[in-house]
């Protein structure tokens, strides 16, 4: 698979994720996961990049602040170039996943040249 959609699969999450309002990373790496049930695993190696990617795009922004276990965590949030990124890169990915869906859904075989 391209790295540019693995990418942007991960943008497109945290951006969704980062709508419901500010999150520290950690917190954006758990909500998806529990979204996805047992097919996402958001390792620290993907997530942070991404949203260092995502900072320099100015979608989201981040400020420093206390976590529920008292401890220092980046929090991050939504800017509104995010959020008109999240409606271009969501409507697009819908579109990608709907089209891989009828291929792997196919009762028809291909035609023979």
């Amino acid at each position: 698979m391209k790295t540019e959609l693995l990418h942007g699969t991960l943008e497109v999450m945290i951006l969704k994720t980062l709508s419901w309002g500010p999150m520290h990373g950690y917190g954006v790496g758990r909500w998806i996961e529990q979204q996805g049930g047992d097919a996402l695993q958001i390792d620290e190696g993907s997530l942070y990049p991404a949203l260092y990617r995502m900072e320099r795009k100015g979608w989201v922004e981040s400020e420093w602040g206390v976590s529920e276990k008292h401890r220092r965590a980046k929090y991050y949030t939504l800017t509104p170039a995010g959020r008109q990124a999240l409606r271009a890169n969501a409507s697009t990915w819908g579109n990608f996943a709907a089209a891989v869906g009828r291929v792997l859904n196919a009762k028809t075989a291909p035609a023979r040249a």
